[in-house]
């Protein structure tokens, strides 16, 4: 089962390295992972994606709790949240599929962001089942890159007033 969690920690240097440093010594993988500063400039957020078990994670997020820096960990996929992924996508652009292009474009709700005469680069964001839709779908056309962020996702606001 794929499981988001997010992780507040101090914004130092190494505090990333130990957080992937316990996935990579117990054999777990990140699918995923994002880190940026929050509205306090010495806490960061970690948002990572991996693949377990409710045992697996909660073991994960224990052993978390016990690094030192680490803040706050939280399992979102528990909770009700919003996620998203951006992507780069630069994809071979010939007279004959320049307008097929900007319709899958524009259907995905993606921009160009960049054109030459042989390629356009689109940027669209989205879940990350709508952002690999796209690729799947411009992969006949010829996808000559692909850049994409890691996962982003917060908890849904309580919508009781």
């Amino acid at each position: 089962m794929k499981h988001t969690i997010s992780v507040l920690l101090q914004n130092k240097p190494g505090v990333l390295s130990r957080v992937t440093g316990l996935f990579s010594g117990r054999g777990f993988n990140i699918e995923s992972l994002s880190v940026a500063p929050t509205l306090e400039t010495d806490v960061s957020c970690l948002t990572l994606v991996t693949v377990g078990d409710n045992n697996i994670v909660e073991q994960i997020t224990k052993q978390l709790h016990k690094l030192i820096d680490i803040i706050k960990v939280t399992d979102i996929s528990e909770f009700e949240f919003v996620e998203r992924e951006m992507a780069l996508i630069r994809v071979k652009a010939e007279p004959s599929t320049r307008a097929e292009i900007l319709r899958i474009c524009d259907i995905f709700r993606g921009k160009v962001v960049d054109v030459s005469a042989k390629s356009y680069a689109l940027e669209v964001t989205g879940t990350c089942d709508k952002v690999q839709a796209m690729i799947d779908i411009l992969r006949p056309i010829g996808i000559q890159e692909i850049v994409r962020t890691g996962t982003i996702a917060m908890t849904r606001a309580n919508k009781k007033y």
